[in-house]
Protein backbone atom coordinates (compact mmCIF):
# COMPACT_ATOMS: atom_id res chain seq x y z
CA UNK A 1 0.00 0.00 0.00
CA UNK A 2 2.84 2.38 0.87
CA UNK A 3 4.55 1.49 -2.40
CA UNK A 4 1.35 2.30 -4.30
CA UNK A 5 1.13 5.70 -2.58
CA UNK A 6 4.75 6.50 -3.50
CA UNK A 7 4.17 5.48 -7.11
CA UNK A 8 1.05 7.63 -7.29
CA UNK A 9 2.94 10.57 -5.79
CA UNK A 10 5.77 10.25 -8.33
CA UNK A 11 3.26 10.00 -11.17
CA UNK A 12 1.43 13.06 -9.84
CA UNK A 13 4.69 15.05 -9.78
CA UNK A 14 5.49 14.02 -13.36
CA UNK A 15 2.02 15.00 -14.53
CA UNK A 16 2.27 18.26 -12.63
CA UNK A 17 5.62 19.07 -14.26
CA UNK A 18 4.15 18.25 -17.65
CA UNK A 19 1.59 21.03 -17.29
CA UNK A 20 3.54 23.50 -15.13
CA UNK A 21 4.38 26.84 -16.70
CA UNK A 22 7.77 28.47 -16.36
CA UNK A 23 8.12 31.10 -13.63
CA UNK A 24 10.25 33.65 -15.51
CA UNK A 25 7.48 34.87 -17.84
CA UNK A 26 8.69 33.09 -20.99
CA UNK A 27 6.17 32.14 -23.70
CA UNK A 28 6.02 29.58 -26.51
CA UNK A 29 5.95 30.30 -30.26
CA UNK A 30 2.21 31.09 -30.07
CA UNK A 31 2.60 33.65 -27.27
CA UNK A 32 1.13 31.37 -24.58
CA UNK A 33 2.91 30.76 -21.24
CA UNK A 34 5.66 28.21 -21.85
CA UNK A 35 5.10 24.72 -20.40
CA UNK A 36 8.26 23.63 -18.60
CA UNK A 37 8.39 20.01 -19.83
CA UNK A 38 7.51 20.78 -23.45
CA UNK A 39 9.81 23.71 -24.16
CA UNK A 40 13.33 24.97 -23.68
CA UNK A 41 15.82 23.21 -21.40
CA UNK A 42 18.68 21.17 -22.85
CA UNK A 43 16.78 19.99 -25.95
CA UNK A 44 16.58 23.57 -27.22
CA UNK A 45 19.93 24.40 -25.61
CA UNK A 46 21.81 21.68 -27.53
CA UNK A 47 20.24 22.80 -30.84
CA UNK A 48 21.51 26.32 -30.15
CA UNK A 49 24.97 25.06 -29.13
CA UNK A 50 25.36 23.08 -32.38
CA UNK A 51 24.03 26.08 -34.33
CA UNK A 52 26.65 28.26 -32.65
CA UNK A 53 29.43 25.79 -33.44
CA UNK A 54 28.53 25.68 -37.15
CA UNK A 55 28.15 29.46 -37.40
CA UNK A 56 31.50 29.99 -35.66
CA UNK A 57 33.15 27.54 -38.08
CA UNK A 58 31.76 29.63 -40.95
CA UNK A 59 32.84 32.96 -39.46
CA UNK A 60 36.39 31.94 -38.58
CA UNK A 61 36.74 30.17 -41.92
CA UNK A 62 36.92 33.74 -43.23
CA UNK A 63 38.32 35.66 -40.29
CA UNK A 64 41.24 33.51 -39.17
CA UNK A 65 43.19 33.86 -42.44
CA UNK A 66 41.84 37.23 -43.55
CA UNK A 67 45.16 38.95 -42.82
CA UNK A 68 46.94 36.51 -45.17
CA UNK A 69 44.24 36.96 -47.85
CA UNK A 70 44.79 40.73 -47.73
CA UNK A 71 48.57 40.41 -48.07
CA UNK A 72 48.71 37.62 -50.67
CA UNK A 73 45.61 38.31 -52.77
CA UNK A 74 45.00 42.07 -52.36
CA UNK A 75 48.72 42.87 -51.94
CA UNK A 76 48.49 44.89 -48.70
CA UNK A 77 51.54 45.25 -46.43
CA UNK A 78 51.67 43.78 -42.91
CA UNK A 79 50.67 46.91 -40.95
CA UNK A 80 47.84 47.81 -43.37
CA UNK A 81 46.51 44.24 -43.36
CA UNK A 82 46.60 44.05 -39.54
CA UNK A 83 44.70 47.36 -39.32
CA UNK A 84 42.16 46.22 -41.92
CA UNK A 85 41.47 43.01 -39.98
CA UNK A 86 41.18 44.93 -36.70
CA UNK A 87 38.69 47.39 -38.21
CA UNK A 88 36.64 44.60 -39.81
CA UNK A 89 36.55 42.55 -36.61
CA UNK A 90 35.65 45.69 -34.66
CA UNK A 91 32.78 46.39 -37.04
CA UNK A 92 31.46 42.85 -36.51
CA UNK A 93 30.96 43.58 -32.85
CA UNK A 94 29.68 47.13 -33.34
CA UNK A 95 26.81 45.55 -35.30
CA UNK A 96 26.04 43.51 -32.18
CA UNK A 97 24.56 46.68 -30.67
CA UNK A 98 22.25 46.98 -33.69
CA UNK A 99 21.10 43.39 -33.26
CA UNK A 100 20.62 43.78 -29.51
CA UNK A 101 18.58 46.99 -29.95
CA UNK A 102 16.25 45.42 -32.53
CA UNK A 103 15.89 42.28 -30.40
CA UNK A 104 15.11 43.97 -27.08
CA UNK A 105 12.92 46.67 -28.62
CA UNK A 106 10.92 45.26 -31.53
CA UNK A 107 11.70 41.88 -33.10
CA UNK A 108 12.46 39.59 -30.18
CA UNK A 109 15.50 37.31 -30.07
CA UNK A 110 14.21 34.50 -32.32
CA UNK A 111 13.27 36.72 -35.26
CA UNK A 112 16.48 38.77 -34.92
CA UNK A 113 18.65 35.61 -34.94
CA UNK A 114 16.87 34.25 -38.03
CA UNK A 115 17.11 37.49 -40.05
CA UNK A 116 20.79 38.14 -39.31
CA UNK A 117 21.73 34.52 -40.04
CA UNK A 118 20.18 34.92 -43.50
CA UNK A 119 22.29 38.07 -44.06
CA UNK A 120 25.34 36.11 -42.86
CA UNK A 121 24.75 33.34 -45.44
CA UNK A 122 24.25 35.91 -48.24
CA UNK A 123 27.54 37.64 -47.34
CA UNK A 124 29.47 34.35 -47.34
CA UNK A 125 28.01 33.28 -50.70
CA UNK A 126 28.89 36.69 -52.18
CA UNK A 127 32.48 36.44 -50.87
CA UNK A 128 32.87 32.94 -52.29
CA UNK A 129 31.61 33.99 -55.72
CA UNK A 130 33.63 37.23 -55.92
CA UNK A 131 36.83 35.45 -54.84
CA UNK A 132 36.43 32.60 -57.29
CA UNK A 133 35.38 34.75 -60.25
CA UNK A 134 37.43 37.95 -59.81
CA UNK A 135 40.05 38.03 -57.05
CA UNK A 136 41.93 34.75 -57.48
CA UNK A 137 43.52 35.76 -60.77
CA UNK A 138 45.70 34.42 -62.31
CA UNK A 139 44.21 31.02 -61.55
CA UNK A 140 45.97 29.20 -58.72
CA UNK A 141 47.34 32.34 -57.08
CA UNK A 142 47.03 33.23 -53.40
CA UNK A 143 49.69 30.99 -51.89
CA UNK A 144 52.91 32.15 -50.24
CA UNK A 145 54.94 31.38 -53.38
CA UNK A 146 52.36 32.66 -55.88
CA UNK A 147 50.73 36.00 -54.85
CA UNK A 148 47.92 37.41 -56.99
CA UNK A 149 48.11 40.37 -59.33
CA UNK A 150 46.33 43.73 -59.24
CA UNK A 151 42.53 44.06 -59.25
CA UNK A 152 39.93 46.46 -60.58
CA UNK A 153 38.24 48.90 -58.21
CA UNK A 154 34.80 47.29 -58.54
CA UNK A 155 36.27 43.86 -57.69
CA UNK A 156 37.80 45.16 -54.47
CA UNK A 157 34.55 47.02 -53.69
CA UNK A 158 32.57 43.76 -54.09
CA UNK A 159 35.02 42.02 -51.76
CA UNK A 160 34.59 44.66 -49.05
CA UNK A 161 30.79 44.65 -49.50
CA UNK A 162 30.81 40.88 -48.97
CA UNK A 163 32.96 40.84 -45.84
CA UNK A 164 30.96 43.68 -44.27
CA UNK A 165 27.71 41.80 -44.99
CA UNK A 166 29.33 38.94 -43.08
CA UNK A 167 30.17 41.44 -40.32
CA UNK A 168 26.56 42.66 -40.20
CA UNK A 169 25.07 39.16 -40.19
CA UNK A 170 27.39 37.64 -37.60
CA UNK A 171 27.46 40.78 -35.45
CA UNK A 172 23.67 41.09 -35.25
CA UNK A 173 23.23 37.37 -34.60
CA UNK A 174 25.98 36.72 -32.05
CA UNK A 175 24.78 38.50 -28.87
CA UNK A 176 21.19 37.39 -29.43
CA UNK A 177 21.95 33.70 -29.84
CA UNK A 178 23.85 33.68 -26.52
CA UNK A 179 20.93 35.32 -24.73
CA UNK A 180 18.35 33.24 -26.62
CA UNK A 181 20.14 30.09 -25.45
CA UNK A 182 20.06 31.32 -21.85
CA UNK A 183 16.33 32.06 -22.27
CA UNK A 184 15.71 28.32 -22.59
CA UNK A 185 16.42 27.89 -18.87
CA UNK A 186 14.14 29.28 -16.16
CA UNK A 187 16.41 30.87 -13.56
CA UNK A 188 13.49 30.97 -11.09
CA UNK A 189 13.74 27.15 -10.99
CA UNK A 190 16.68 25.86 -8.95
CA UNK A 191 17.79 23.10 -11.35
CA UNK A 192 17.30 25.12 -14.53
CA UNK A 193 19.06 28.07 -12.91
CA UNK A 194 22.24 26.00 -12.49
CA UNK A 195 21.85 24.66 -16.04
CA UNK A 196 21.73 28.26 -17.26
CA UNK A 197 25.08 29.01 -15.63
CA UNK A 198 26.58 25.87 -17.21
CA UNK A 199 25.16 26.86 -20.61
CA UNK A 200 27.50 29.85 -20.93
CA UNK A 201 30.59 27.65 -20.47
CA UNK A 202 29.33 25.16 -23.05
CA UNK A 203 28.37 28.02 -25.36
CA UNK A 204 31.91 29.36 -25.34
CA UNK A 205 33.24 25.81 -25.76
CA UNK A 206 30.97 25.32 -28.82
CA UNK A 207 32.36 28.54 -30.30
CA UNK A 208 35.91 27.30 -29.90
CA UNK A 209 35.23 23.79 -31.19
CA UNK A 210 33.61 25.35 -34.27
CA UNK A 211 36.66 27.51 -34.86
CA UNK A 212 38.99 24.50 -34.32
CA UNK A 213 37.97 23.01 -37.70
CA UNK A 214 38.31 26.34 -39.49
CA UNK A 215 41.69 27.04 -37.88
CA UNK A 216 43.13 23.66 -38.83
CA UNK A 217 41.54 22.08 -41.92
CA UNK A 218 40.19 25.24 -43.59
CA UNK A 219 43.24 27.20 -42.44
CA UNK A 220 45.52 24.68 -44.12
CA UNK A 221 43.68 24.82 -47.47
CA UNK A 222 43.53 28.62 -47.43
CA UNK A 223 47.21 28.90 -46.53
CA UNK A 224 47.99 26.72 -49.54
CA UNK A 225 46.08 29.16 -51.75
CA UNK A 226 42.84 27.13 -52.07
CA UNK A 227 40.77 30.09 -50.89
CA UNK A 228 37.59 29.36 -52.86
CA UNK A 229 37.18 25.91 -51.27
CA UNK A 230 37.60 27.39 -47.78
CA UNK A 231 35.04 30.13 -48.40
CA UNK A 232 32.47 27.73 -49.93
CA UNK A 233 32.89 25.37 -46.95
CA UNK A 234 32.16 28.31 -44.64
CA UNK A 235 29.04 29.13 -46.67
CA UNK A 236 27.78 25.54 -46.42
CA UNK A 237 28.37 25.51 -42.65
CA UNK A 238 26.45 28.77 -42.15
CA UNK A 239 23.54 27.46 -44.25
CA UNK A 240 23.43 24.23 -42.19
CA UNK A 241 23.40 26.33 -38.98
CA UNK A 242 20.43 28.36 -40.28
CA UNK A 243 18.44 25.23 -41.22
CA UNK A 244 19.11 23.64 -37.81
CA UNK A 245 18.03 26.81 -36.03
CA UNK A 246 14.72 26.87 -37.90
CA UNK A 247 14.09 23.16 -37.19
CA UNK A 248 14.15 23.87 -33.45
CA UNK A 249 11.44 26.56 -33.71
CA UNK A 250 8.58 24.61 -31.97
CA UNK A 251 10.75 23.91 -28.92
CA UNK A 252 12.02 27.41 -28.12
CA UNK A 253 10.97 29.66 -25.25
CA UNK A 254 10.59 33.36 -26.02
CA UNK A 255 10.45 36.68 -24.21
CA UNK A 256 8.37 39.50 -25.63
CA UNK A 257 10.26 42.67 -26.66
CA UNK A 258 9.81 45.64 -24.33
CA UNK A 259 9.90 48.64 -26.65
CA UNK A 260 12.59 51.23 -27.20
CA UNK A 261 14.93 51.30 -24.16
CA UNK A 262 16.42 54.63 -25.26
CA UNK A 263 13.06 56.32 -24.64
CA UNK A 264 12.90 54.82 -21.12
CA UNK A 265 16.42 56.03 -20.34
CA UNK A 266 15.70 59.52 -21.62
CA UNK A 267 12.48 59.71 -19.60
CA UNK A 268 14.40 59.01 -16.39
CA UNK A 269 17.06 61.61 -17.15
CA UNK A 270 14.54 64.29 -18.17
CA UNK A 271 12.30 63.63 -15.14
CA UNK A 272 15.31 63.80 -12.79
CA UNK A 273 16.45 67.12 -14.30
CA UNK A 274 12.94 68.60 -14.01
CA UNK A 275 12.94 67.83 -10.28
CA UNK A 276 16.53 68.88 -9.74
CA UNK A 277 15.65 71.34 -6.95
CA UNK A 278 13.32 69.01 -5.02
CA UNK A 279 14.34 68.09 -1.45
CA UNK A 280 14.46 64.29 -1.45
CA UNK A 281 13.68 62.07 1.58
CA UNK A 282 16.59 59.99 2.94
CA UNK A 283 15.15 56.52 2.15
CA UNK A 284 13.44 55.12 -0.91
CA UNK A 285 10.03 54.58 0.72
CA UNK A 286 8.20 57.50 -0.89
CA UNK A 287 9.27 56.76 -4.44
CA UNK A 288 6.75 55.84 -7.14
CA UNK A 289 6.11 52.11 -7.58
CA UNK A 290 4.06 51.03 -10.56
CA UNK A 291 1.14 48.91 -9.40
CA UNK A 292 0.09 47.56 -12.79
CA UNK A 293 2.57 45.15 -14.26
CA UNK A 294 2.57 45.76 -17.99
CA UNK A 295 5.07 43.04 -18.94
CA UNK A 296 6.49 39.76 -17.70
CA UNK A 297 9.67 41.49 -16.50
CA UNK A 298 10.53 41.15 -12.85
CA UNK A 299 10.51 44.25 -10.69
CA UNK A 300 13.90 45.74 -9.80
CA UNK A 301 14.17 46.70 -6.13
CA UNK A 302 15.50 50.04 -4.92
CA UNK A 303 19.26 50.42 -4.41
CA UNK A 304 21.28 53.29 -2.96
CA UNK A 305 23.58 55.19 -5.29
CA UNK A 306 23.05 57.66 -8.14
CA UNK A 307 20.74 59.59 -5.82
CA UNK A 308 20.08 62.26 -8.42
CA UNK A 309 18.19 59.75 -10.58
CA UNK A 310 15.85 58.94 -7.67
CA UNK A 311 14.21 62.31 -8.30
CA UNK A 312 12.59 60.83 -11.42
CA UNK A 313 10.53 58.53 -9.15
CA UNK A 314 9.74 61.14 -6.48
CA UNK A 315 6.01 61.91 -6.30
CA UNK A 316 5.63 65.68 -6.14
CA UNK A 317 2.42 67.59 -5.43
CA UNK A 318 2.02 68.21 -9.14
CA UNK A 319 2.28 64.45 -9.80
CA UNK A 320 -0.43 63.83 -7.18
CA UNK A 321 -2.72 66.32 -8.91
CA UNK A 322 -2.12 64.60 -12.24
CA UNK A 323 -2.94 61.21 -10.69
CA UNK A 324 -6.22 62.52 -9.30
CA UNK A 325 -7.15 63.64 -12.81
CA UNK A 326 -6.15 60.24 -14.23
CA UNK A 327 -3.13 61.71 -16.02
CA UNK A 328 0.44 60.43 -16.02
CA UNK A 329 3.41 62.09 -17.67
CA UNK A 330 6.24 59.54 -18.16
CA UNK A 331 8.64 62.43 -18.80
CA UNK A 332 7.98 63.76 -15.30
CA UNK A 333 7.33 60.67 -13.14
CA UNK A 334 8.95 57.25 -13.68
CA UNK A 335 8.49 54.07 -11.62
CA UNK A 336 11.44 53.04 -9.46
CA UNK A 337 12.03 49.93 -11.61
CA UNK A 338 12.59 52.16 -14.63
CA UNK A 339 15.03 54.31 -12.62
CA UNK A 340 16.86 51.20 -11.44
CA UNK A 341 17.23 50.08 -15.07
CA UNK A 342 19.31 53.19 -15.74
CA UNK A 343 21.31 52.66 -12.54
CA UNK A 344 22.08 49.07 -13.57
CA UNK A 345 23.51 50.15 -16.91
CA UNK A 346 25.53 52.98 -15.35
CA UNK A 347 27.05 50.53 -12.83
CA UNK A 348 27.97 48.11 -15.61
CA UNK A 349 29.82 50.70 -17.69
CA UNK A 350 33.04 50.99 -15.58
CA UNK A 351 33.41 47.18 -15.52
CA UNK A 352 32.76 47.08 -19.26
CA UNK A 353 35.34 49.78 -20.00
CA UNK A 354 37.98 47.78 -18.12
CA UNK A 355 37.41 44.79 -20.41
CA UNK A 356 38.29 46.75 -23.57
CA UNK A 357 42.05 46.61 -23.03
CA UNK A 358 41.82 42.86 -22.52
CA UNK A 359 40.24 42.68 -25.98
CA UNK A 360 43.27 44.56 -27.37
CA UNK A 361 45.40 41.66 -26.13
CA UNK A 362 42.94 39.08 -27.49
CA UNK A 363 42.84 40.58 -30.98
CA UNK A 364 46.60 40.14 -31.44
CA UNK A 365 45.96 36.42 -31.91
CA UNK A 366 44.28 37.06 -35.28
CA UNK A 367 46.83 39.58 -36.55
CA UNK A 368 50.31 40.03 -35.08
CA UNK A 369 50.56 36.47 -33.72
CA UNK A 370 49.96 35.21 -37.27
CA UNK A 371 52.54 37.58 -38.76
CA UNK A 372 55.03 36.66 -36.04
CA UNK A 373 54.45 32.94 -36.71
CA UNK A 374 54.92 33.41 -40.47
CA UNK A 375 58.43 34.79 -39.81
CA UNK A 376 59.41 31.70 -37.78
CA UNK A 377 60.39 28.19 -38.87
CA UNK A 378 57.05 26.69 -39.98
CA UNK A 379 58.23 23.37 -41.40
CA UNK A 380 58.42 19.93 -39.79
CA UNK A 381 60.18 17.58 -42.20
CA UNK A 382 58.43 18.38 -45.50
CA UNK A 383 55.16 19.53 -43.92
CA UNK A 384 54.48 23.26 -43.59
CA UNK A 385 52.37 24.47 -40.65
CA UNK A 386 50.05 27.38 -41.53
CA UNK A 387 50.75 30.19 -39.01
CA UNK A 388 47.00 30.82 -38.47
CA UNK A 389 46.48 27.18 -37.46
CA UNK A 390 48.52 27.80 -34.29
CA UNK A 391 45.34 29.27 -32.80
CA UNK A 392 44.22 25.63 -32.43
CA UNK A 393 46.32 25.63 -29.26
CA UNK A 394 44.19 28.53 -28.01
CA UNK A 395 41.07 26.43 -28.65
CA UNK A 396 42.53 23.36 -26.95
CA UNK A 397 43.50 25.55 -24.01
CA UNK A 398 39.93 26.85 -23.77
CA UNK A 399 38.54 23.29 -23.75
CA UNK A 400 41.03 22.13 -21.10
CA UNK A 401 40.51 25.14 -18.83
CA UNK A 402 36.71 25.00 -19.06
CA UNK A 403 36.92 21.41 -17.78
CA UNK A 404 39.58 22.38 -15.22
CA UNK A 405 37.51 25.29 -13.92
CA UNK A 406 34.12 23.55 -13.73
CA UNK A 407 35.34 20.18 -12.43
CA UNK A 408 38.38 21.01 -10.31
CA UNK A 409 38.98 24.68 -9.47
CA UNK A 410 35.38 25.74 -8.76
CA UNK A 411 34.60 22.86 -6.33
CA UNK A 412 38.01 23.31 -4.68
CA UNK A 413 37.44 27.04 -4.07
CA UNK A 414 33.95 26.27 -2.69
CA UNK A 415 35.46 23.91 -0.12
CA UNK A 416 38.18 26.39 0.84
CA UNK A 417 35.70 29.26 1.26
CA UNK A 418 33.33 26.99 3.27
CA UNK A 419 30.30 29.00 2.16
CA UNK A 420 27.16 28.46 0.08
CA UNK A 421 28.54 30.55 -2.78
CA UNK A 422 29.67 28.72 -5.90
CA UNK A 423 33.46 29.06 -6.05
CA UNK A 424 35.00 32.11 -7.65
CA UNK A 425 32.65 35.00 -8.35
CA UNK A 426 32.25 36.28 -11.88
CA UNK A 427 34.13 39.48 -11.06
CA UNK A 428 37.01 37.49 -9.55
CA UNK A 429 37.21 35.29 -12.65
CA UNK A 430 37.37 38.35 -14.93
CA UNK A 431 40.24 39.72 -12.81
CA UNK A 432 42.13 36.42 -13.12
CA UNK A 433 41.60 36.64 -16.89
CA UNK A 434 43.40 39.99 -16.93
CA UNK A 435 46.34 38.55 -14.96
CA UNK A 436 46.73 35.66 -17.42
CA UNK A 437 46.48 38.10 -20.36
CA UNK A 438 49.52 39.95 -18.96
CA UNK A 439 51.41 36.65 -18.87
CA UNK A 440 50.41 36.00 -22.51
CA UNK A 441 51.91 39.30 -23.67
CA UNK A 442 55.11 38.77 -21.67
CA UNK A 443 55.41 35.28 -23.18
CA UNK A 444 54.87 36.64 -26.73
CA UNK A 445 57.48 39.35 -26.14
CA UNK A 446 60.10 36.86 -24.90
CA UNK A 447 59.47 34.57 -27.89
CA UNK A 448 59.88 37.54 -30.25
CA UNK A 449 63.21 38.44 -28.62
CA UNK A 450 64.51 34.95 -29.34
CA UNK A 451 62.98 34.92 -32.84
CA UNK A 452 64.96 38.08 -33.68
CA UNK A 453 68.09 36.51 -32.23
CA UNK A 454 67.91 33.65 -34.74
CA UNK A 455 66.56 35.66 -37.70
CA UNK A 456 68.15 36.76 -40.97
CA UNK A 457 68.11 40.56 -41.00
CA UNK A 458 68.31 40.92 -44.78
CA UNK A 459 65.56 39.14 -46.69
CA UNK A 460 63.11 39.94 -49.47
CA UNK A 461 60.32 37.61 -48.33
CA UNK A 462 60.82 37.09 -44.62
CA UNK A 463 58.37 34.21 -44.10
CA UNK A 464 60.31 31.45 -42.33
CA UNK A 465 63.41 33.63 -42.06
CA UNK A 466 64.08 32.69 -38.42
CA UNK A 467 65.35 29.28 -37.35
CA UNK A 468 63.24 29.45 -34.16
CA UNK A 469 60.38 26.94 -34.42
CA UNK A 470 56.80 28.22 -34.58
CA UNK A 471 55.94 25.80 -31.76
CA UNK A 472 57.53 28.29 -29.33
CA UNK A 473 54.30 30.26 -29.81
CA UNK A 474 52.31 27.57 -28.00
CA UNK A 475 52.64 29.19 -24.51
CA UNK A 476 51.26 32.56 -25.63
CA UNK A 477 48.29 30.88 -27.37
CA UNK A 478 47.68 28.68 -24.30
CA UNK A 479 47.74 31.72 -21.99
CA UNK A 480 45.23 33.53 -24.22
CA UNK A 481 42.93 30.48 -24.16
CA UNK A 482 43.10 30.22 -20.36
CA UNK A 483 42.39 33.94 -19.99
CA UNK A 484 39.33 33.63 -22.26
CA UNK A 485 37.77 31.02 -19.99
CA UNK A 486 38.04 33.35 -17.02
CA UNK A 487 37.37 36.66 -18.79
CA UNK A 488 34.89 36.03 -21.62
CA UNK A 489 32.83 33.24 -20.01
CA UNK A 490 32.68 35.22 -16.77
CA UNK A 491 31.81 38.34 -18.74
CA UNK A 492 28.95 36.60 -20.58
CA UNK A 493 27.51 35.32 -17.29
CA UNK A 494 28.02 38.64 -15.53
CA UNK A 495 26.40 40.92 -18.10
CA UNK A 496 23.51 38.53 -18.69
CA UNK A 497 22.81 38.22 -14.95
CA UNK A 498 23.21 41.93 -14.19
CA UNK A 499 21.28 43.38 -17.14
CA UNK A 500 17.56 44.12 -16.50
CA UNK A 501 15.08 41.63 -17.98
CA UNK A 502 14.20 43.95 -20.85
CA UNK A 503 17.87 44.45 -21.80
CA UNK A 504 19.36 40.95 -21.77
CA UNK A 505 20.52 41.12 -25.39
CA UNK A 506 22.09 44.50 -24.65
CA UNK A 507 24.01 42.85 -21.81
CA UNK A 508 25.44 40.24 -24.20
CA UNK A 509 26.13 42.97 -26.77
CA UNK A 510 28.30 44.75 -24.20
CA UNK A 511 30.62 41.72 -24.27
CA UNK A 512 30.81 41.84 -28.05
CA UNK A 513 31.25 45.62 -28.12
CA UNK A 514 34.22 45.43 -25.76
CA UNK A 515 35.87 43.14 -28.35
CA UNK A 516 34.92 45.65 -31.04
CA UNK A 517 36.46 48.61 -29.27
CA UNK A 518 39.47 46.44 -28.41
CA UNK A 519 40.07 45.95 -32.13
CA UNK A 520 39.76 49.68 -32.82
CA UNK A 521 42.09 50.52 -29.91
CA UNK A 522 44.53 47.91 -31.23
CA UNK A 523 44.42 49.53 -34.68
CA UNK A 524 44.96 52.96 -33.10
CA UNK A 525 47.87 51.67 -30.99
CA UNK A 526 49.57 50.10 -34.03
CA UNK A 527 49.20 53.34 -35.98
CA UNK A 528 50.54 55.48 -33.10
CA UNK A 529 53.45 53.11 -32.45
CA UNK A 530 54.38 53.04 -36.14
CA UNK A 531 54.19 56.84 -36.41
CA UNK A 532 56.38 57.41 -33.35
CA UNK A 533 58.84 54.56 -33.98
CA UNK A 534 59.45 55.43 -37.67
CA UNK A 535 60.74 58.94 -36.93
CA UNK A 536 64.30 59.71 -38.07
CA UNK A 537 63.90 57.20 -40.93
CA UNK A 538 63.79 54.21 -38.58
CA UNK A 539 61.99 51.01 -39.74
CA UNK A 540 59.61 51.11 -36.74
CA UNK A 541 58.44 48.40 -34.33
CA UNK A 542 56.16 46.60 -36.83
CA UNK A 543 57.65 47.06 -40.32
CA UNK A 544 56.95 44.88 -43.35
CA UNK A 545 60.19 43.05 -42.54
CA UNK A 546 59.68 42.04 -38.91
CA UNK A 547 63.37 41.15 -38.64
CA UNK A 548 64.22 44.86 -38.80
CA UNK A 549 61.56 45.83 -36.25
CA UNK A 550 60.84 45.39 -32.53
CA UNK A 551 57.52 43.58 -32.21
CA UNK A 552 58.68 42.46 -28.77
CA UNK A 553 58.48 46.06 -27.51
CA UNK A 554 54.87 46.30 -28.68
CA UNK A 555 53.99 43.13 -26.74
CA UNK A 556 55.70 44.44 -23.59
CA UNK A 557 53.83 47.76 -24.01
CA UNK A 558 50.53 45.83 -24.04
CA UNK A 559 51.60 43.93 -20.90
CA UNK A 560 52.27 47.24 -19.10
CA UNK A 561 48.95 48.78 -20.21
CA UNK A 562 47.02 45.65 -19.12
CA UNK A 563 48.71 45.81 -15.69
CA UNK A 564 47.43 49.37 -15.24
CA UNK A 565 44.00 48.24 -16.44
CA UNK A 566 43.99 45.46 -13.82
CA UNK A 567 44.51 47.97 -11.00
CA UNK A 568 41.64 50.14 -12.28
CA UNK A 569 39.43 47.05 -12.69
CA UNK A 570 39.96 45.95 -9.07
CA UNK A 571 38.84 49.40 -7.86
CA UNK A 572 35.73 49.32 -10.08
CA UNK A 573 34.85 45.76 -9.01
CA UNK A 574 35.01 46.70 -5.32
CA UNK A 575 32.67 49.64 -5.98
CA UNK A 576 30.11 47.61 -7.96
CA UNK A 577 26.63 46.84 -6.51
CA UNK A 578 24.61 43.96 -7.96
CA UNK A 579 21.05 44.18 -9.29
CA UNK A 580 18.23 43.26 -6.87
CA UNK A 581 15.30 41.50 -8.49
CA UNK A 582 11.97 40.74 -6.85
CA UNK A 583 11.19 37.04 -6.68
CA UNK A 584 14.59 35.66 -7.68
CA UNK A 585 15.36 32.44 -5.86
CA UNK A 586 18.32 32.30 -3.51
CA UNK A 587 18.66 36.05 -3.43
CA UNK A 588 21.39 35.91 -0.81
CA UNK A 589 23.45 33.56 -2.97
CA UNK A 590 22.98 35.85 -5.95
CA UNK A 591 24.27 38.85 -4.05
CA UNK A 592 27.22 36.86 -2.74
CA UNK A 593 28.10 35.89 -6.29
CA UNK A 594 29.07 39.45 -7.21
CA UNK A 595 31.30 40.31 -4.28
CA UNK A 596 35.00 40.79 -5.02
Amino acid sequence: MACLEVCNEVKFKEDEEGTTNTLDGSVDMHGRPAIRAKSGRWVAGIIILVNQGLATLAFFGVGVNLVLFLTRVLQQNNATAANSVSKWTGTVYIFSLVGAFLSDSYWGRYKTCAIFQIIFVIGLASLSLSSQLFLLRPKGCGSQENPCGTHEGYQIALFYLSIYLIALGNGGYQPNIATFGADQFDEEDHREGHSKVAFFSYFYLAMNLGSLFSNTILGYFEDEGIWALGFWASTASAFAALVLFLIGTPRYRHFKPNGNPLARFCQVLVAAVKKGKVNMPSGGEELYTEEKKESSNRKILYTHGFKFLDRAAYISSRDLDNQKQGLQDPWRLCPITQVEEVKCILRLLPIWLCTILYSVVFTQMASLFVEQGAAMKTTVSNFRIPPASMSSFDILSVAVFIFFYRRILDPLVSRIKKSDSKGLTQLQRMGIGLVIAILAMVSAGIVECYRLKYAKKECTHCDGSSTLSIFWQIPQYAFIGASEVFMYVGQLEFFNAQAPDGLKSFGSALCMTSISLGNYVSSLLVSMVMKISTEDHMPGWIPGNLNKGHLDRFYFLLAALTSIDLIVYIACAKWYKCIKLEGRFEENEEQENFKV
